[in-house]
């Protein structure tokens, strides 16, 4: 079997950051690495259930719901995938900071967090979710288009 595109990135060069993983026809899938992989510390599942149903949420809620293909969490846990169509790169990297302070501002109760709406409604963390989101949210404020690139990660 051929290697997948995503096992061919150098994951002990990567830092904090958000970067395109691939482009397929029009959908763009931006890596947000919440943690350096490979770095010891990774993310807890109850605080990125958390972070999986807050941002989502704001993402299909914001202006450019109908460019949102998907938000759901990486398996290494290290953060999280985010695919979108018809988006500048600039409106996702200014829309994946609004939803990150979404995050950290929250204060209500997490959507979609019942039996009837989630398969493990009760393993939730807004706490671990706050912090987890940080890093990401400070790397964020002075990026640009051209650290969006893998090679720019160093």
């Amino acid at each position: 079997m051929k290697k997948i595109k995503s096992f061919e990135v150098d994951h002990t060069t990567l830092q904090i950051g958000m970067y395109i993983s691939r482009v397929d026809d029009d959908i763009v899938t931006y890596d947000l690495r919440m943690v350096k992989p490979n770095g010891g510390v990774y993310l807890d599942t109850a605080g990125m259930h958390t972070v999986e149903h807050l941002m989502a949420t704001f993402l299909r809620n914001s202006e450019f719901e109908r460019n949102i293909v998907y938000f759901g969490p990486m398996g290494c846990r290290t953060g999280f995938y985010f695919l979108q169509r018809g988006m500048k790169h600039s409106d996702a990297i200014a829309l994946v900071r609004r939803a990150l302070d979404f995050v950290i501002d929250f204060s209500d109760d997490i959507p979609g967090c019942s039996a009837a709406e989630c398969g493990n409604y009760k393993e939730h963390d807004l706490s671990a979710a706050k912090k987890m989101v940080q890093p990401l949210r400070e790397r964020l404020n002075d990026y640009s288009v051209e650290l969006l690139q893998y090679d720019a990660a160093r």
